[in-house]
């Protein structure tokens, strides 16, 4: 039996809600349950964690794709058109990890003690940063070691984000899990702008510091994750060989229509619709608006992410959840098409504020269904077979619309990208009806029966 403790949130084993629908007494007195995420202490850590995880990332990557540019450029004499390419091929070192180890970090996540492989994730990634930092100070970076780096880099990234999200639901209760996904997302929103934002100054005082505050930000993210109270998978499976998990995982995303409806939206929706990676074309060349531009447009869809993010952490999407997620991504569409076709510096930032906020509502439902509709054991698994399609729609996308661009043109790109998510969206409605039934979060699954004990 548990003793009891001064507040509900320091239970070590057992949390609260799954002692039943209220709490009642703690040494007399009655606990009332909270009413925002923010309220439980583990979570407030986990918020932080992510934050200070991302921006770290994010920071990095951007300054990786600066050097790799700039070395390509000055060590190796090559042309605009041919340093290009070399980004292009630092996106696929990312990705290589990705896509193979997809299936290791969500066996990870639904095996170990979570935080464990978070703070490892954490640990690798810190072991990038310092490398980065200290060659920079050497100045002894070359394309193959930023290509490894990179590599590394990718592969600490699939690691963290299954186990991460299978963290979240195991410190709210399940009717907070909305508003947590909703602040989480403002985490993910405020280090997407401020953390490229920040290490690029950093990187312009003293080029090798950017990558010394990521070291510290990862070490604290870690530390951060260790003070959650521990957060263990389920007990059941563990006889199960490794790949025999591992295919489990997939086998349980395919055959469960409404989770792969989900995945696979988004992977071909924003596999299409993407437009960032024609954004320093529409910069340069059609709004003319130089770099100072291509700043703010780059800063305007995580504008319009954030504020609704923040909007929905106070009043979440309850009903007819699964239309509003179609629909978003219908806007999603249009909004990319307006951009597309327009030559105004204001209507395009609208545009992408429109783009980016539509895009949030999009992920939020589909966050939210995703962890309500898979069971803890699996949650894992499931969560690294969708980090792969993320990653899968923004990588690949970004090479579809250079494709695209080379015969349509930027402005053809986009557009054509733009009413290929919509196309995309009315094709997922007539294959997955699910999605269109899904008028609230209440799961989806099937609850696999248990054998009874003789």
């Amino acid at each position: 039996m548990l003793a009891q403790r001064s507040s509900w949130h320091k239970f070590d084993s057992v949390a609260p809600w799954a002692l039943g629908k209220s709490f009642r007494t703690c040494h007399g007195h009655a606990v009332n349950e909270p009413n925002s995420p923010l309220q439980i202490r583990d979570y407030r850590f986990f918020w932080f964690a992510r934050f200070f995880a991302v921006f770290s990332t994010l920071s990095m990557v951007v300054l990786i794709g600066y050097q790799t540019y700039d070395v390509a450029r000055s060590d190796y004499g090559m042309d605009s058109p041919e340093a290009a390419f070399q980004l292009g091929l630092l996106g696929l070192a990312q990705f290589v990890p990705l896509f193979l180890l997809t299936p290791v970090a969500g066996y990870a996540a639904d095996r170990f003690e979570r935080r464990k492989v978070v703070v490892f994730a954490n640990l690798l990634d810190s072991c990038s940063a310092i490398a980065l930092g200290v060659l920079t100070w050497l100045d002894a970076l070359n394309l193959p070691i930023l290509f490894s780096i990179a590599a590394a880099h990718g592969a600490a990234r699939i690691f963290t984000g299954p186990a991460m999200s299978a963290i979240g639901p195991n410190i709210v209760p399940p009717r907070l899990l909305p508003k947590a996904i909703a602040l989480s997302s403002i985490a993910w929103q405020a280090a997407t702008v401020i953390g490229p934002a920040i290490g690029g100054l950093l990187f312009a005082l003293h080029e090798p510091l950017p990558y010394f505050v990521s070291f510290v930000m990862l070490i604290g993210s870690a530390t951060l994750t260790l003070a959650i109270r521990p957060v263990y998978p389920p007990d059941e499976g563990r006889e199960v060989h490794p790949v025999r998990r591992m295919v489990d995982g997939l086998q349980f995303t395919w055959k469960e229509r409404f989770l792969l409806g989900c995945i696979t939206l988004d992977l071909f929706a924003v596999l299409l619709g993407g437009a960032t990676a024609m954004l320093p074309v529409f910069a340069r060349d059609i709004l003319q608006v130089g770099s100072e531009g291509l700043g703010i447009m780059r800063g305007a869809p995580a504008l319009g992410a954030a504020l609704v993010a923040l909007w929905l952490s106070f009043r979440p999407v309850e009903h007819n959840v699964g239309p509003k997620m179609l629909w978003a991504v219908v806007i999603f569409g249009g909004a990319t098409v307006g951009f597309g076709l327009s030559t105004d510096l204001w209507l395009s930032l609208f545009m992408l504020f429109i783009l980016g906020a539509a895009d949030m509502v999009s992920v939020f439902i589909r966050g939210t269904l995703i962890q309500l509709n898979t069971p803890d054991s699996m949650r894992g698994r499931v969560s690294s077979i969708s980090g792969l399609a993320i990653s899968a729609s923004n990588e690949l996308g970004e090479m579809q619309s250079g494709v695209t661009a080379a015969f349509l043109g930027a402005v053809g790109a986009v557009v054509f990208g733009g009413a290929g998510a919509i196309i995309v969206t009315a094709i997922w409605a007539w294959l997955f009806p699910e999605l269109l039934r899904a008028k609230t979060f209440e799961p989806q699954y099937r609850e696999p029966e248990r054998g009874r004990a003789t």
